[in-house]
């Protein structure tokens, strides 16, 4: 299961935690503006914005599974089981696969008002990648610097829900997510005082009870409460390395730990990494479960005219400095 939050201060911020049993050889991976996209329904776009994000690249076509553009637009896709569901391939419709929609959209849109204007005539089609890696079940959120909004295709169509808290998990389906929150509006960050009873004398009995009742379990609705409490009242200073800091603080705050969740076969689900995009310097920073050292990769500092994927291995081994 996975985690994807939006962040700003100074700059404007998009990332991820992607919660698996298994890992596949994902890297960072720079699409640059002249790389052929292919598609397997529409027309291929030879020429389009520049993108970096964390892909499976596999026959040399990027997987990806969260990235943002070079305008600052930010795509990731999560688990969505036994809630996704594509449809058939439709006459006059501009059918996509699910592993093409990152990449179709990133490819062509600027901000939030360009998405939803595509997505007017997209259908989410169930094509395979291949027999060896077929559809994953998904859903999307989609941010810009100021908006962000949720994409389900689910059996009833294509849900587009407007995403104010700027927060996506797993199941269920988005709108149930955020009436959910209502059974929260009680939480605070500031000491709990007594409401149970005025029959009763109860305090506080310890620093750092702010926040009592919120979920602290691994489920996906846990983690959405969480996540979205977490951000809203984080504060943080405006530097890069504040900014960062903070972001990787905020999804620390629902990572998964080796153990807790077991998925049998001897296979826990792990948060396999943790990533922040700078949506404004267009820097894509990670983190590995096995590395807690931040690592940043500029795509600006590549050829972005180029037509070759770039890509960097992770850098998995813990980075330790030695002080003395």
């Amino acid at each position: 299961m996975c985690t994807a939050v939006t962040y700003s201060t100074k700059n404007h911020y998009f990332g991820r935690n992607l919660d698996l049993e298994y890992s596949y050889k994902e890297t960072v991976t720079i699409t640059p503006r002249n790389y052929e996209l292919k598609f397997r329904k529409v027309e291929n776009i030879q020429s389009h914005y520049a993108m970096i994000g964390m892909a499976y690249v596999s026959d040399n076509y990027p997987l990806y599974y969260d990235a943002i553009n070079e305008k600052g637009l930010g795509m990731a896709g999560l688990n969505f089981p036994k809630n996704a569901d594509y449809k058939e391939i439709t006459e006059g419709k501009n059918n996509i696969a699910p592993f093409e929609f990152i990449p179709y959209v990133l490819s062509q849109c600027e901000n939030i008002g360009e998405v939803k204007k595509l997505l007017e005539n997209i259908n989410i089609a169930l094509i395979n990648f291949s027999d060896n890696l077929p559809a994953s079940p998904l859903h999307w959120i989609i941010s810009d610097k100021d908006t962000s909004i949720t994409v389900e295709s689910v059996k009833e169509g294509l849900k587009i829900y407007d995403n104010p808290v700027g927060v996506l998990t797993n199941n269920p389906t988005f709108d149930m997510q955020m009436f959910n929150l209502n059974n929260y509006m009680n939480l605070s960050i500031m000491p709990p005082k007594n409401t149970f009873s005025n029959k009763l004398e109860l305090d506080t009995y310890s620093r750092g009870m702010g926040g009592l009742g919120l979920p602290g379990d691994l489920s996906s609705m846990s983690r959405f409460v969480k996540a979205t409490f977490t951000k809203l009242n984080s504060i943080s200073k405006n530097s890069e390395a504040e900014s960062i800091s903070q972001f990787f603080h905020i999804l620390d705050s629902v990572c998964q730990q080796r153990g807790c969740v077991y998925m049998g076969e001897n296979l826990f689900e792990i948060t396999i990494y943790s990533s922040c995009c700078n949506m404004d310097k267009g820097i894509y920073y990670y983190k590995t479960y096995d590395n807690s050292q931040i690592s940043a990769i500029d795509m600006n500092k590549e050829n972005l005219d180029s037509s070759n994927l770039i890509n960097y291995d992770l850098i998995k081994e813990q980075q330790i400095l030695t002080q003395n």
